[in-house]
């Protein structure tokens, strides 16, 4: 019976694909189909002929992108110092920076946030009183609770007693605040602003140094140069602001009564209260250079002074190699 149902099914496949129904014997387990045998040596004896392909194109090159060049503001405005000798204060020549380190205008809030910021850094906060435990001494109870018609007391170093602790007294602290490094940078910068606005910015080319002058009468001699200068005690004192540590001038300026006339630091000491409390700052062009330098985070890369500097000096160039040509185009068109 199953043999039956076998033959039927295989010839309902072999109807349904058109093809005549095998016979069934005990070597169809083993022997391929005839038909598979065919189809595989036809794949054999096929000759497999590949198409022709294009020959691969060379690689193009991938164009190197130039360096990035920083480009310069062209609204951007410039500021000109006077350029002077020390000690005659005699002017040389000028200097010119761009409106983004000496033109800003004033802003007190940025101002009074930078000077907030430089007290809170240099306050020390080693104030330090000791509580109740910390105190040295017993912890045996003074009288009893009852009975001596007084006052309750525990021990001896309670703070209502005398040399005992000190119940909300101060201790070690850090007293800093946080500034973002941007808005610092501009508080830098808008204070030389409102210096040079106000015309007490004084531009030194080269060393604010004493030459030739004996260390004993340095102390004389500096303070009749502020004297005649007007830049001493009645005119709100001076701060000269150098690149390093110019010895002779702070010398002179460590004297007794000195402090009232003038006040000398170099870059590393000098912060923006500084800039702001006396009456006029003399600085070196070097350490104003570098002052403007580092404090420009907050610029475009075009717009920071190392690359104004250059495009201003290319700029200067080319005005100047074009003004010579003309000169000597003049006698040939004569």
């Amino acid at each position: 019976m199953a043999t039956k149902r076998l033959k039927t099914s295989a010839s309902l496949l072999c109807d349904v694909f058109h093809r005549p129904a095998p016979r069934h014997s005990a070597a169809m387990a083993t022997v391929a189909p005839s038909a598979t045998l065919a189809q595989s040596q036809a794949y054999l004896d096929a000759d497999l002929i590949s198409t022709p392909t294009a020959p691969p194109t060379p690689a193009k090159s991938i164009p190197t992108t130039p360096r990035f060049q920083a480009q310069v503001n062209p609204f951007i405005q410039t500021a000109t110092l006077t350029t002077n000798t020390f000690p005659s204060f005699e002017p040389t020549g000028f200097a010119t920076y761009p409106s983004t380190h000496l033109l800003l205008p004033l802003r007190k809030d940025i101002l009074h946030r930078a000077v907030i910021y430089e007290g809170d850094m240099t306050r020390q906060g080693t104030a330090s009183t000791k509580y109740r435990s910390e105190v040295h001494g017993s912890n045996r109870k003074i009288r009893p609770q009852k009975g001596t018609g007084k006052a309750r007391l525990g021990n001896k170093k309670s703070p209502m007693l005398r040399g005992g602790g000190v119940a909300f007294g101060p201790h070690p602290r850090d007293f800093s605040t946080g500034l973002q490094r941007k808005v610092y940078d501009l508080a830098w910068r808008t204070a030389l602003s409102y210096r040079y606005r106000q015309g007490e910015l004084i531009l030194i080319e080269g060393e604010v140094e004493l030459e030739g002058v004996h260390e004993n009468s340095a102390e004389r001699y500096v303070k009749d140069l502020l004297k005649y200068n007007r830049m001493g005690h009645e005119h709100g004192r001076t701060l000269f602001v150098t690149r390093n540590i110019r010895e002779g001038l702070y010398t002179a300026l460590e004297g007794e009564h000195m402090g009232k006339e003038a006040r000398a630091k170099d870059c590393a000491d000098v912060d923006v209260k500084d800039l702001l409390e006396l009456g006029r700052v003399v600085m070196e062009r070097s350490a104003l250079e570098y002052i403007l330098g580092k404090h420009e985070e907050d610029l475009a890369p075009g717009e920071k002074l190392h690359a104004w500097s250059r495009v201003a000096r290319r700029a200067a160039y080319e005005e100047r190699t074009r003004a010579g040509h003309k000169v000597d185009a003049l006698p040939m068109a004569a």
